[in-house]
Formats: C-alpha cells, sequence, structure tokens
C-alpha cells in the first residue's frame, strides 16, 4: 500500500477530505431525455476493506467515498486492527496492499472504529467492487466483536460491470479505465473506493440512471440488502462459524502451498438452486495454474455456486480463474498461461470471458 491521498497512510488515524464537488470522472452535464440533468439524485456512499488474512471478519484498513448529486463530496479512511483473535497477518493479504501489524499497532480495532464508519454511511445504499466481499466483511467483523449493525442496501460495480462493458478482465483497475477514472494505487483502500464511486457514476450515466437502485433495475439487477445484526439474536454467518472452529482447533488460515501439476479431476454438475444472482450462477468456469486448495475443491465451490466447471478454454468459456499468484495486470504483460492465452485470443474474437484471480474467485465464495 503506498502513501495515501488522504495522508494517513500509516498514522492509523481518521481522516475526512471534503471535495469542491468535482466530479469523477469528469464529463460534461448530460440532459436526459426528459429535460432533466442527469445526476442530480445519485447519492451514495462506496466502500473498500483491505482485510489482514483470509477471514473476511479481520478488516485492517478501510476506505469510503460519499456522492451526492453525481459528485464525489467527501472521503474517508481509517487503519485499524482487526478483531482480537482474527489479527494474524497472511503474507499474502500483506503482499497485496503492503499493510503490516506494525503498522496498525496503535490503531483502533475495529469495534472501536464501527460507529464513526456507519456514521459517515449513514442511511446511504453502499456501494463497492465485488460487494458480497465489503458487506461480508462487515457483517463478520461485527459478529465476531460481538457488536449490532444496521441493515445496508448495496450495489456491485463488478455486477453491473459485467452488463454494461466488453473487458478480458472485471477487477478493479480494468474496470476503473474502461470507465475514465484514474487508479494509481490499486489496494489503497481510500483510492479504490474513490476508483469504485467514480465507476458507479459513469454507470449510472451510461444506464441514464436518476439512482443507485435506477441503475440496478435498467441492467437487470436486484439491488441486494444486507440484514441487521443483533449478537446472540441472529445466526452467525458461515465465514464466521468457519473462522471460529479453525480458531478452536488452534488452525490459522495461513497459505496452504500446492505443488506438482495440479490434477484436473471431474467436473460436477452445476447447481441448479444455487442464487440465480450470484456472479458465478450459469457461468461456464474453467482453472488454470496451481492454486491454494485443489483444483477439486475449487470446482466443486464452483458448482455449489451453480457455475459448470469444465476442463478446457472453448466458446463456452465464460469464467477462467488463474492461480500462481496471477494479477489482471499481467494480462498486459504477456505473463500468461496457455489457457489464459487462448481466452485472450477468444476475447479478440468477440467472446465475452472474464479471467479472475483466485484471491477474486475466493472473494466470491464469500
Amino acid at each position: 500500500m503506498g502513501s495515501s491521498p488522504t495522508g494517513t497512510a500509516h498514522s492509523g488515524q481518521h481522516t475526512a477530505v471534503r471535495h469542491d464537488g468535482a466530479r469523477a470522472p469528469a464529463s460534461p452535464i448530460s440532459v436526459l431525455g426528459d429535460g432533466s440533468v442527469w445526476g442530480v439524485g445519485l447519492e451514495f456512499t462506496a466502500i473498500d476493506f483491505e482485510t489482514a488474512n483470509g477471514f473476511r471478519g479481520s478488516p485492517c484498513a478501510v476506505g469510503l467515498s460519499k456522492v451526492r448529486d453525481g459528485r464525489i463530496v467527501e472521503e474517508a479512511s481509517w487503519l485499524m486492527r482487526p478483531p482480537e483473535g482474527h489479527d494474524h497477518f497472511d503474507s499474502r493479504n500483506m503482499q497485496i496492499h503492503g499493510l503490516t501489524p506494525d503498522l496498525v499497532a496503535s490503531a483502533p480495532r475495529f469495534g472501536d472504529l464501527f460507529a464513526e464508519i456507519g456514521g459517515f454511511i449513514g442511511t446511504d445504499v453502499v456501494v463497492a467492487h465485488n460487494a458480497a466481499f465489503d458487506m461480508g466483511v462487515i457483517r463478520s467483523a461485527l459478529e465476531v466483536s460481538e457488536l449490532p449493525g444496521p441493515a445496508y442496501d448495496y450495489a456491485c460495480t463488478v455486477a453491473l460491470s459485467r452488463r454494461t462493458y466488453t473487458l478480458p478482465s472485471y477487477s478493479l483497475p480494468f474496470v476503473a479505465e474502461a470507465a475514465g477514472v484514474p487508479l494509481v494505487n490499486h489496494h489503497d483502500a481510500v483510492e479504490d473506493a474513490r476508483a469504485c464511486a467514480g465507476i458507479l457514476i459513469d454507470l449510472a450515466e451510461r444506464h441514464e440512471a436518476r439512482s443507485v437502485a435506477d441503475t440496478m433495475a435498467r441492467a437487470g439487477l436486484p439491488l441486494p440488502r444486507l440484514a441487521s445484526y443483533t449478537p446472540g439474536v441472529d445466526e452467525l454467518s458461515k465465514a464466521t462459524r468457519t473462522a471460529l472452529a479453525r480458531a478452536a482447533t488452534g488452525s490459522v488460515d495461513a497459505a496452504v502451498g500446492w505443488s506438482g501439476w495440479p490434477e484436473e479431476g471431474d467436473n460436477p454438475e452445476p447447481n441448479l438452486a444455487a442464487d440465480p444472482t450470484h456472479p458465478l450462477f450459469g457461468q461456464t468456469v474453467v482453472f488454470t495454474g496451481n492454486l491454494q486448495m485443489p483444483r477439486g475443491t475449487a470446482k466443486d465451490h464452483a458448482a455449489r455456486l451453480g457455475a459448470q466447471p469444465a476442463s478446457s478454454v472453448t466458446r463456452r468459456t465464460t469464467v477462467l480463474v488463474v492461480g500462481d499468484g496471477f494479477v489482471a495486470a499481467d494480462l498486459r504483460s504477456g505473463r500468461v498461461t496457455g489457457k489464459a492465452r487462448r481466452v485472450l485470443e477468444l476475447h479478440a474474437r468477440g467472446h465475452a470471458i472474464d479471467v479472475l484471480s483466485e484471491r477474486e474467485f475466493l472473494h466470491l465464495l464469500s
């Protein structure tokens, strides 16, 4: 994680920045078909969490960007210590965002900050890139902190982008570029939140939508809702139950190395009763490279969510998950597997195939 644009990347303190109303991305004022000015009434808060380890309830940084009338007007960011007992830092996560235990050692814990985070959000619709993950961070962190939390309506710019742009990858850098939004320090939480806000602004304009809910509806998507949480009353999420079970046995979700050539294994049938709104439902998913889990397990997870796993890239392929530490930028540098090259060839011929890193795939499983 590089230096924060709000100047607090390593301070552990909260910074809120008010803007002069400059819109992101910048573009001329648009007039809709009914003569109204686009952007008026478009209000939401974009959010991005970074986590210390594989458990989504381990937030160590958050960035927020508030939008009013289609313009970013205020931002906030915090470093934090994850909830106690879930605060170990995984080497993979540190490599991604650059945060370490020392950098957050003097910061408050999530539980001490949530009132301020929630206060900044207020009653806004929450927007995030791969929103199921970020909303899951809130839920699991509340659960292990034994704190109540309100309900939030939320929207996902990944899901919206898939309905709007045609890209080889729907990771944040690729979508930000398509939306004309600058993104310099990817995985700096406030920069990612700002980019997410700019993407939603662009998506809303492209769909001539007046609100987040309207944008989702015009893209044919429902507006999901994270239910409120009351400790001792509401059931714990599956992610939290799994983390607590591991903690009880002394297991830590550190990296599990898989060496050797991965076995392709069988391709299970998709779960047709899965949530049809999940991004993997109805997709044909192929895996390539070494993953942190056995390939058969990855296929089982995909099938459980309604996807059809496959062994090779064909014209029917819609999603390729790439292991070996792949990041979306590798598509430009050429550091890709044979299957990924095949995907790029098909993409150039007009076949829409989404390339995911293993981290992005794991977020979808959340």
